[in-house]
């Protein structure tokens, strides 16, 4: 349950800083309601996955996988570009999520 419970943080996460590119500023209501409601949701859901997991392990999980997949996003629906050494620190990233996830402190 915890980890499902901070997957739908994750995709929501996701949701709204996707949609904050289309608030401009937050003058575009739509996008802006958008965004308030999907962060509402993330912030719910990942409190709800803290029952289940450590903080340490779930924030890392969802700032690291926020952070890779935002960059993908933005990549593919916004036509961003990402050098070498972007690369480099997301698979960084990704791995420090990896090593945290197997053998962090609760393990």
């Amino acid at each position: 349950m915890g980890f499902v419970s901070l997957g739908l943080a994750i995709v929501l996460e996701l949701l709204g800083t996707t949609f904050l590119k289309y608030t401009l500023g937050f003058t575009k209501l739509s996008p802006s309601l958008v965004v308030v409601a999907a962060y509402t949701g993330a912030f719910y859901f990942l409190s709800r996955s803290l029952q289940f997991i450590d903080l340490n392990i779930a924030y890392a999980t969802w700032a690291g996988i926020g952070v890779v997949a935002a960059a993908i996003i933005s990549m593919l629906v916004f036509h961003e570009s990402i050098n070498a050494i972007g690369a480099v620190g997301m698979a960084l990233v990704v791995s420090g999520v990896v090593l945290l996830n197997l053998y962090g402190p609760s393990h």
